[in-house]
This record gives C-alpha cells, structure tokens and sequence, in this order.
C-alpha cells in the first residue's frame, strides 16, 4: 500500500468515527513527531500493540480486500498467565460494502464482534478440522446470549446493534453488505497478538508492504520502531 492512500484511509475514517460519534484516545492523534519525544511513559502502547493497523492483506486492492482497525485497549500474551494479568482487549474496525476481510481463525483469541451502526456484517462461518481445514460440519454461535446455528459455510447477518461470539479455532469471514452502508464493528476479545495468534485459510499479508510516498499522517502500531525511541526512566534522588 502507498502510504499516502494510508492517509487518506486514515482521514476518512476518522471523519466516519466522529459521524457515528466514537471518540478516539489522544494517542491516535499523535504526529510522527510527537512519537519521537515520547519516553517510557508510552510504552505500554508499543508492548500491546495499540492504535491504527490498517491492511490490504497483500491484495493491492484494499476497498475490495482489506480492513481498517484500531487497537484501543490490549494486554499481552504473559498476562494471560497471571493471576492479575490483564486479559481483555478491544478494537474498532470499519468495513466497507463488499470489503472482504479474508477466511480466517485465532488460535487462543475468544472474540465478540459486534455491529456498532451503519451498514450490516455479513459473516460466514466454518468450523476447523484438526488439519486445520474447513469442517462442513454445523456451526452453534451465540448471537447475543442466543445459540444459533448455521451449516458449515453459511451465514449469520449483524444488524445494527447485534452481536456475535465467535471462540477459538473458528473460520469466519465477513463483509459489508451491499446497499447498506459502511458498517462501525467492534471487537471485544481476550488479549490479542496478530503475529501470532491468525490462521488464515489462504495465505495473505497480514501486515501490508509499504511504499512510502509521502509522511505518515499517524503511525500504524508496526510503524512504532521507526519512531519511538524509548529513554530511561530519570532516576529520583533518595
């Protein structure tokens, strides 16, 4: 992806939050250049991986093949083995009309995905086999605290306000649908790391290659290397 499209992206989609009246952390707001005056008072948003990650998956077509997501709140892989981990996170994610996010599952991730306003979410789903196939096997979701099910391949439609959670080791899909509208999702989930923890069914980039033809306008999370260079915390004098 261009960066400059990344931007572009990024300003549109910050118009389409405040539309549906989502209220993005100061962070997100952050130039380049404030990056590289932050100390290790940020560090906890490099280690959990917050703020933007936007992805084409390797399509070069991102408004037919792509997804646009922003990591608000995460812990890490280690907290899910402490007593007082922090165990949670939460993204938002915008999905265009027919904008295909790829088949895929999480190994250790339980996630609700829910329909925050706008267009509705299509989402197809198929459970795993153990060779980490696709089972034809019926799929049982709880779509709001209600167990539904759908034969492996089929279809569970979000409307506004409904949502959907989908454990581990499930395939899903999803969409916006036609004539809807660009649908505001939100994930609430166990702690998530998205270099380790996908399985897509085809392989696909899940971090997008960059030609960097103009500034950043914000930093993805993968961006923060570049940037951010972490200073010693100053030593107090006893």
């Amino acid at each position: 992806m261009k960066r400059s499209e990344i931007n572009a992206i990024m300003r549109d989609s910050l118009r389409f939050l405040e539309q549906m009246n989502f209220l993005m952390p100061p962070f997100a707001f952050w130039s380049p250049a404030d990056w590289k005056r932050k100390g290790p008072e940020c560090r906890d948003i490099i280690e959990q991986q917050l703020g933007w990650d936007i992805t084409d998956f390797g399509s070069g077509d991102f408004g037919k093949i792509g997804l646009f997501l922003f990591t608000v709140r995460n812990g890490r892989l280690a907290d899910l083995k402490k007593k007082n981990g922090k165990v949670y996170a939460e993204k938002i994610m915008i999905v265009q009309e027919n904008q295909i996010t790829p088949t895929h599952f999480h190994y250790q991730k339980m996630e609700d995905i829910i329909n925050r306003g706008g267009g509705n979410l299509i989402i197809r789903l198929w459970n795993s086999t153990p060779a980490e196939g696709l089972a034809k096997t019926p799929v049982t979701v709880a779509r709001d605290g209600v167990r539904v099910t759908v034969k492996g391949g089929g279809m569970v439609t979000l409307h506004p306000g409904e949502s959907v959670c989908l454990p581990q080791r499930l395939y899903h899909r999803f969409w916006g649908e036609a004539g809807k509208g660009t649908v505001l999702v939100g994930e609430v989930s166990r702690v998530n790391d998205d270099r380790v923890d996908n399985r897509f069914f085809d392989p696909v980039g899940r971090f997008p290659v960059i030609e960097n033809d103009a500034a950043p306008l914000h930093l993805l999370y993968n961006d923060y290397a570049r940037y951010y260079r972490s200073r010693p915390a100053a030593k107090h004098k006893s």
